[in-house]
């Protein structure tokens, strides 16, 4: 483990629109609790000493603490309110965040993220100042060009995941530019400074629940365990 303060900001942004259910995604329940409960766990067996910083919509906060009580959830986190883009979440997570350290930014709607893989994005972000997590692809990948579309080297691509981390001073400065289009993850705001992004290799369980197809595959992964 890094000497550096370890932090993990987990954003919790979901409404459940694409999973077509009631209840915001990561609130739905999986094994008897809600999804973000399973993803918290995994980052306090990691390390029980790691700061963990929820970031969820304002209107869901109080949700939130009733599930706390009506699980017994007793993992200690602290609860901030999101922002209206993922880009002004994490900004809101990081406000949390005292003095130098690593920082992990996960996706609450993540929950069989290994420990191993957090072990590792935290060991390379402490050498390389960033580590993002990513799989290579399975399928076949196409391009889409103006004249239609055409084949690309699969070899040549990575599926993003998350955890991604972070020396804290990068992170910070990353957040103060204004947002952008283009920034889609961590990864994307922290290049657009120039910093180099270190890859780790990731877990093709570690699955983002984000329609209803996922919901199976996280009872059966979660049987497994």
């Amino acid at each position: 483990m890094s000497q550096l303060p370890e932090y993990a900001i987990i954003v919790a942004g979901g409404s459940g629109s694409r999973m077509q259910h009631e209840v915001p995604k990561q609130f739905i329940e999986v094994a008897g609790k809600p999804i973000l409960m399973h993803t918290i766990e995994r980052f306090y067996e990691y390390n029980p000493d790691l700061r963990l910083i929820v970031v969820l919509p304002q209107q869901q906060l109080n949700t939130w603490r009733d599930l706390c009580r009506k699980h017994g959830f007793k993992i200690f986190h602290m609860a901030v309110a999101g922002g209206a883009t993922r880009f002004g979440s994490v900004k809101n997570g990081l406000d949390a965040v005292q003095g130098e350290g690593l920082v992990a930014v996960h996706d609450g709607v993540r929950p069989f993220v290994e420990t191993t893989t957090i072990k590792a994005a935290f060991e390379a972000a402490a050498v390389h100042g960033s580590a993002v997590v990513a799989v290579s692809p399975k399928d076949s990948i196409r391009e889409l060009t103006p004249e239609g579309n055409q084949a690309v080297p699969r070899a040549n691509y990575k599926l993003v995941q998350t955890p991604q981390c972070f020396r804290t001073g990068i992170l910070r400065r990353a957040y103060e530019q204004a947002e952008q289009e283009h920034f889609t993850d961590d990864a994307s705001v922290v290049e657009q400074l120039g910093e180099k992004i270190v890859l780790v290799e990731g877990s093709y369980r570690n699955i983002k629940i984000t329609t209803p197809e996922d919901l199976v595959l996280a009872e059966a992964f979660a049987k497994e365990q």
